[in-house]
């Protein structure tokens, strides 16, 4: 390994932190201190205060799943890393209003951890990022803060988060992870640490570009089937012909792939995409296929509200100052995640035709979509108050109200707009 300071092992003598406890991190430490001792830290002291209560706000670990990491403990304090050697970092990456990579979330945790990074210790990063940013744009500010020497003094690795927010089928443990290191022992150090707790098994990359690499194109490739399907959506609406129909047809050959139409958002796959085209670019290529399925999965939210004011008007709806309600705000379904959600675009392309618009999801936290989005959601709308009504998410709630309950929110005359096919066909008037 050529280190002066030499690793020895994973095993017990690794005192972890978890850096950032978010969606990633927090299910992710809650793991490991069901069976070595971890430090969660988040530079949110509510979040702590939260989870030193035993509560989970993003609904993605349950109270006993907190208790029963008994090795685990929680702090926004630096100084209660100074005893741990490994770290793994889990902070957001997000776009700016620009579409370019934020890097300041990671670069600011990258500076904490160089505070307290000592010789043998390893840096483990979780963060979508585009190939070549750990090496390049994280470990020169752990170098900076720490007055250490890459690969030398200190170790990193790559192992990209797989966490699918709301969903309790596919969880970390039961996810197939990626590995990496800086080194060949430190990729068999990081691949052995998360085999502790990784049922679904690992795959070590050859080296963390690799990884980072294949992490990106993951939601990349998901983008690019799901722009496929909204531009086919586009097309069979020009026909008179039912998307659902048709995808269920093709559906019943075995290859077909089972993407739907709809709002693409999220903090993976409507943001991964910008990671990769801004590397390419900078490199002096121009992606064409990859911002031209970005450039349409932004734009269906004006295509939707464009499709119902379209129907609204052949109906002699009045649409400026029509009363929509918008169902649901979260970025999917049975989630209280707002990341970057598209139905937002839809709130503001109706509020451009000088709409009344309410928004009603009954997961969502109204402080945060008041601090995100500037949208305050109702407790619960009224019955025969709407003109428009769009269906934007999935909840089971919703489908649990089902058709009739949901009309009678409306006026007479008013539309229903069914984006996620929660309905029957012949339940609304507008399918995408």
């Amino acid at each position: 390994m050529n280190a002066t300071h030499p690793i020895t092992s994973l095993t017990a003598d690794r005192y972890l932190a978890v850096i950032g406890l978010g969606y990633v991190g927090l299910p992710l430490a809650v793991e490991f201190g069901k069976k070595r001792a971890v430090v969660g830290f988040d530079i949110n002291a509510q979040r702590i205060a939260q989870l030193q209560a035993g509560h989970d706000h993003t609904l993605e670990t349950e109270p006993e799943e907190l208790r029963a990491a008994s090795e685990l403990r929680f702090t926004t304090h630096i100084e209660d890393l100074r005893e741990c050697n490994c770290f793994i970092v889990t902070v957001p990456t997000p776009i700016d209003e620009h579409k370019r990579p934020d890097l300041s979330p990671l670069i600011k945790a990258s500076e904490t951890v160089g505070k307290v990074l000592k010789p043998g210790d390893i840096v483990i990063y979780e963060s979508t990022v585009y190939p070549g940013a750990t090496e390049e744009d994280c470990v020169p500010v752990l170098e900076k803060f720490s007055g250490l020497k890459f690969n030398v003094d200190f170790f990193a690795g790559y192992s990209p988060e797989r966490i699918n927010p709301g969903d309790k089928e596919h969880r970390v443990t039961t996810i197939k992870k990626v590995t990496s290191g800086s080194t060949p022992e430190i990729a068999d150090l990081v691949d052995a640490l998360y085999n502790e707790i990784i049922t679904a098994g690992t795959h070590k990359a050859p080296s963390i570009r690799v990884a980072e690499a294949a992490k990106v194109i993951e939601n990349t490739q998901r983008d690019l089937n799901i722009a496929l399907i909204n531009e086919l959506a586009i097309i069979f609406n020009k026909m008179g012909i039912d998307t659902e129909a048709v995808l269920q047809a093709a559906g019943s050959k075995w290859n077909f792939l089972p993407f739907r139409p709809g709002l693409v958002g999220g903090h993976c796959i409507g943001v991964d995409p910008y990671y990769l085209t801004h590397k390419a670019q900078a490199m002096g290529y121009h992606p064409e296929i990859i911002l031209a399925g970005r450039r349409l999965n932004d734009g269906m939210g004006a295509y939707v509200v464009a499709q119902l004011v379209k129907a609204m008007a052949k109906r002699r709806v009045h649409v400026d100052g029509a009363r929509i309600l918008v169902m649901g705000l979260a970025f999917k379904e049975n989630c209280p995640d707002l990341r970057n959600t598209r139905v937002v675009d839809i709130v503001a392309e109706l509020q451009d035709y000088n709409c009344q618009v309410d928004v009603y999801d009954p997961w969502a936290t109204a402080e945060e979509a008041e601090r995100e989005y500037g949208i305050t959601p109702i407790h619960q709308p009224e019955p025969g108050t709407y003109d428009g009504i769009i269906l934007a998410v999935a909840h089971h709630q919703f489908k649990a109200m089902g058709a009739a309950a949901i009309r009678a929110l409306g006026k007479p005359g008013h539309v229903l707009y069914d984006l996620k096919y929660l309905l029957p066909a012949e339940a609304s008037d507008l399918r995408l």
